[in-house]
């Protein structure tokens, strides 16, 4: 005698364990998606730990260069973020950490100065000497200005570095360094619009923390605003 057919509409088979098979399915699906939810928080909320963490290092040392990460410039004269970042590099320079500067950053479209052109100009009007200023005028985020500085720096013989920017972008800044070649440390600046206010710091690490992982995803720079933090 041949078994009942089972009816085209009726519940869902039975796996040895007693559980329907869609039920089992959906049930990995909904670990798999919560799983993968929690990997995402940890890597977000890990790559903006290591943002403050670095922001709050301050690596100065005896090394052969400071590099000076431009920002933006207004008819050669540098913006207050800018002056920020120039006016602790020759703080450094005084102090004996390095016996050269080097301004970095091109020109945007329009602009008849270059960043580096207006932060040597400003570096020398507050009396470095002219000798101990070189100018790198090419690039126009951060990722193409230290690839400038390491090939002008395997041309000099230069290996290390120290790293002058806002203290959000010294995590990225330095990662991208090391990438191109560069030995180098951050010395963040201390003041400017960018230090001012908490709001103003949560703002600048979450930029931060998706332009460093966009770079690590994709070995491209990621443009956050123009504060020469691309």
């Amino acid at each position: 005698m041949s078994p009942p057919l089972r009816p085209a509409y009726g519940p869902a088979p039975i796996q040895p364990g007693g559980r329907p098979q869609g039920r089992t399915a959906a049930r990995w699906i909904r670990r798999f998606l919560l799983g993968a939810l929690l990997v995402g928080v940890l890597v977000v909320g890990g790559t903006a730990f290591r943002v403050w963490q670095v922001a709050r290092i301050d690596d100065r040392q005896p090394v052969d260069v400071v590099v000076v990460l431009g920002a933006a410039q207004y008819d050669g004269k540098p913006s207050s973020i800018f002056g920020a970042r120039l006016r602790h590099a020759m703080e450094l320079y005084e102090q004996g950490d390095a016996k050269r500067i080097v301004t970095v950053g091109g020109a945007g479209s329009g602009d008849v100065f270059t960043e580096a052109g207006a932060g040597r100009r400003y570096l020398i009007e507050l009396g470095v000497p002219a000798a101990a200023v070189t100018a790198v005028g090419e690039g126009g985020d951060t990722l193409s200005s230290m690839r400038a500085v390491a090939q002008l720096a395997q041309e000099q013989g230069w290996s290390s570095a120290l790293l002058v920017s806002d203290p959000w972008h010294s995590l990225r800044a330095r990662t991208m360094a090391r990438d191109a070649g560069l030995q180098a440390w951050t010395s963040p600046t201390r003041s400017g619009p960018v230090v001012q206010t908490r709001e103003t710091q949560a703002r600048y690490i979450a930029r931060e923390t998706a332009a460093l992982l966009y770079y690590r995803l994709t070995q491209a720079p990621a443009e956050t605003d123009q504060t020469g933090s691309g």
